[in-house]
């Protein structure tokens, strides 16, 4: 076997070993929330070694918020290839917002413990962070965008980005708002709505 191959294999492996792990984090988190999530239990029910599962995810922190940006990578997977119905940018944004914060709110352990550990992140986990914030900005440009033309096709402004970031971040500490149980569901929904139509006139 020349190298080559046995590069892609084991990048294959270390993929499928990570997947493996993010699945056994988002079960235990479903069923106890952020206290149920221990790397010994998650190492164990992933079926990988105490060591290797530090060595792709240094922290439980880094654990979580890693399962949260694949929550949100697979959101924006799901909702590509359709239009996002809605007449104004407001109208598509707000139905996508509408739509991961039902899916979120239907799963109140994993929502939980996801929000706390992007609550309690720190520089270290800097790299996470960002991956999370790129998909929620790709998920938000892509209800922005004119649906009359593929969402590859438009180029986003400066303003675009920004704007979709703010709404992100918005969003983020509408939903720590309702872990932390400051904020109901409804509550969630009015402030988005705000912040959406002020940013979007």
């Amino acid at each position: 076997m020349n190298s080559l191959q046995h590069d892609e294999l084991g990048s294959a492996a270390q993929r499928e070993r990570r997947r493996r792990i993010l699945d056994a984090t988002i079960a235990l988190a479903s069923k106890g929330g952020f206290d149920a999530v221990q790397m010994r239990a998650v190492a164990e029910q992933a079926d990988v070694a105490l060591g290797t599962l530090y060595r792709y995810f240094p922290s439980k922190i880094h654990l979580l918020v890693s399962a949260l940006g694949r929550q949100f990578e697979e959101a924006d997977a799901a909702s590509g290839g359709r239009p996002v119905p809605g007449e104004t940018p407001h109208e598509r944004v707000m139905y996508v917002l509408s739509r991961a914060t039902r899916t979120l709110q239907r799963d109140p352990n994993l929502t939980e413990a996801l929000t706390r550990a992007f609550m309690f992140a720190d520089a270290s986990v800097a790299t996470e962070i960002h991956v999370v914030g790129m998909h929620v900005t790709r998920l938000l440009m892509r209800a922005m965008a004119d649906p009359s033309k593929p969402f590859e096709d438009h180029e986003p402004t400066e303003d675009d980005i920004a704007i979709a970031k703010v709404i992100g971040d918005v969003w983020l500490a509408s939903l720590v708002q309702w872990v932390t149980g400051r904020a109901s569901a409804a509550d969630v929904g009015k402030s988005m709505d705000v912040a959406v139509r002020l940013l979007l006139r």
